[in-house]
């Protein structure tokens, strides 16, 4: 039988992130072999990832990334299923390092291909699902892409957010971490009136009409009415519109404006945990 050291011991478990045992029953199994002995490790997270499929992952990291022109950036959630492991330094640790990776990639699908020290991002979640005991995947995936890009990543990791502005102009980076944080404080389903999708602007019309008829009002009354209360969910429903929360006496989008008269924000992403 093989003998081996400490060293190759702590080499693996450097490469792996598995505990001390499993890092040297592995090189036992592997006889020394350092590939098979990742191989090995890699299997039974395999077979780990195959008993905890069909487990909730709802806890976990969200983490939001910013190339360095400020013109791009990402948001993932590394999920898990306990707020132990979510916690975890290490597992915050890989959150972010995933982050930097899927910051290149444009696709969910493509990320989860992309390299990850010497195997794809998706066997890197296979291999820790068999190093933590528990489901590890990827959640959120969004991109978002602009003159001006800023992130914000709310206390505890629970929710990230981008915001997206249409100039680089001077203060963009607070502006835009501003918008960031509005948006994971209010989560807007959309960014104008033009965004909401037809759907939800038919179901709110809906919703609004039934009140108003439980309310007594007269049917010829109800869509003059539905069309205020439309109004009324816009401004309180999409980005640009709601109240800014650090003033609001402004709506986001004039508070956009006093930072720069022809600044306006292009777009959003939110990513949020449970």
């Amino acid at each position: 039988m093989a003998k081996i050291t400490a060293a190759e011991v702590n080499k693996l478990r450097k490469t792996t992130g598995a505990g001390m045992m499993d890092c040297k029953n592995a090189l036992v199994e592997a006889e020394g072999d350092f590939e098979k002995a990742i191989e090995i490790l890699r299997k039974k997270g395999q077979k780990v990832a195959a008993k905890r499929a069909d487990r909730e992952s709802s806890e976990g990291a969200a983490i939001a990334k910013v190339n360095g022109e400020n013109t791009k950036g990402v948001i993932i959630s590394l999920n898990c299923e306990t707020d132990f492991v979510a916690k975890n330094e290490s597992f915050v640790t890989l959150a972010n390092d995933l982050a930097d990776i899927a910051l290149e990639y444009d696709s969910k699908e493509a990320f989860l291909a992309a390299d990850f020290n010497g195997m794809t991002v998706q066997d890197k979640l296979t291999e820790q699902t068999g190093v933590i005991g528990e489901k590890i995947e990827i959640g959120g995936f969004s991109k978002l892409t602009a003159p001006f890009v800023g992130s914000y990543i709310h206390a505890g990791n629970k929710i990230a957010t981008l915001a997206g502005l249409s100039a680089a102009v001077e203060g963009a980076a607070v502006t835009a971490k501003d918008v960031a944080m509005q948006a994971a404080a209010m989560n807007p389903v959309a960014l104008n009136e033009e965004g909401v999708d037809q759907s939800v602007i038919d179901k709110e019309i809906e919703i609004a009409k039934d009140q108003l008829r439980q309310e007594g009002k007269p049917e010829a009354m109800l869509d003059n009415i539905a069309k205020g209360k439309l109004k009324r969910f816009f401004k309180d429903n999409t980005l640009v519109n709601q109240d800014f929360i650090k003033n609001s006496k402004q709506s986001v989008a004039q508070y956009v404006q006093s930072v720069d008269a022809d600044l306006t924000v292009t777009g959003f992403a939110r990513v949020a945990l449970g």
